[in-house]
C-alpha cells in the first residue's frame, strides 16, 4: 500500500537536485516531509533524516539535506505531524514515531531497485532514529548529537521539563516506563544494524554523556558501533565543519 498521498515539486536553487514536498499517510494523520533527489543519479541508496527540536524549532532545512544528497543519497525528512500544514500534534517520540516509520516507507517508494536505507537522527531525532531502527530493516542508524537517555535529558534540561511532562505524561518518577521506552540507551539490544555515533564534546543541548553511555552499552552488547567524538564541538557546528563531517559519514555509509 502506497503511503504517498501528494507530491508537490518545489523550486530548487540548484540544477543538481529535485525538491518535492510529500504529503503521506502516517497512522490516522496526513503528514508532510521534504524529499531531495539528486538530479542525474540513479539512486538505490537513501537517507531518512530525522530532525531535532519540536514544532518550528529545529525544522527541516534544505541546505542540510542537500549535503547528503550531494554525496549521492536520496533524502527524505519528515516534518512530523502538526507541522507545515500536517495533521495531528507531535509528541516527542510518542505517536509521532509513526511519522518516522511511515517516512521510511515513503523513501522506499522513491528508491530504485533493492533499496538501501540509512537512518540519521539529530538531537531529539535520536529518539526517532532508534525507534525506527528497531521497527524497520535499515542499513545503519546514526545518532548525531542524539538523545539517548530521556531521564538524563529531563535532568540536564530544566528548560524542557514543562514540555517533557506534557509529552511524556508526567515527570520521570511518574512516567518512568514512557521515558525508558523512548530512550535508545534502554532498548539498545534491539538494534541490529550497524550504529554510528557522532557527538560534540562541548554540546550543551544534548550532553556528550548521552553518546558516551550509549557507546559503552552498545560495546557491552557486542554491537557493531562506531563512535566519533568531535572534540571542542557544540550542538551546532560551523558550516564547513558540518560539511566535512557529513562527507566523512557518507563515505562510511557507502563502504
Amino acid at each position: 500500500m502506497t503511503r504517498v498521498m501528494r507530491s508537490e515539486q518545489l523550486v530548487s536553487s540548484s540544477a543538481r537536485f529535485l525538491l518535492h514536498e510529500i504529503t503521506y499517510r502516517s497512522g490516522d494523520c496526513r503528514v508532510k516531509g521534504l524529499l531531495v533527489t539528486p538530479q542525474h543519479k540513479n539512486c538505490g541508496e537513501g537517507i531518512l533524516y530525522l530532525r531535532g527540536g519540536i514544532k518550528h524549532i529545529g525544522m527541516v532545512r534544505i541546505p542540510r539535506l542537500t549535503q547528503f544528497a550531494n554525496e549521492g543519497f536520496t533524502v527524505f525528512a519528515p516534518y512530523y505531524r502538526g507541522n507545515e500544514g500536517g495533521e495531528g500534534e507531535e509528541d516527542f517520540g510518542g505517536r509521532d514515531r509513526e511519522d518516522a516509520f511511515s517516512g521510511f516507507d515513503v523513501l522506499q517508494e522513491y528508491l530504485t531497485g533493492k533499496a538501501t536505507i540509512h537512518i540519521v537522527g539529530f538531537s531529539r531525532g535520536g529518539i526517532m532514529a532508534g525507534l525506527t531502527a528497531v521497527n524497520r530493516v535499515s542499513a545503519s542508524v546514526t545518532f548525531w548529537g542524539g538523545v539517548a537517555d530521556c531521564f538524563l535529558m529531563y535532568q540536564e534540561r530544566p528548560d524542557l521539563r514543562k514540555m517533557l511532562r506534557r509529552t511524556f505524561s508526567g515527570p520521570p518518577e511518574q512516567s518512568a516506563e514512557i521515558y525508558k521506552e523512548r530512550s535508545p540507551l534502554y532498548f539498545a539490544e534491539r538494534i541490529s544494524c550497524p550504529i554510528f555515533i557522532i557527538h560534540g564534546t562541548h554540546d550543551k543541548h544534548v550532553s556528550f554523556r548521552h553518546a558516551a553511555e550509549l557507546n559503552e552499552t552498545l560495546l557491552k552488547l557486542g554491537k557493531d558501533v562506531s563512535f566519533r567524538a568531535l572534540y571542542g564541538q557544540s550542538h551546532r557546528m560551523k558550516a564547513s565543519d558540518q560539511l566535512a563531517e557529513t562527507k566523512r559519514l557518507c563515505r562510511q555509509l557507502k563502504q
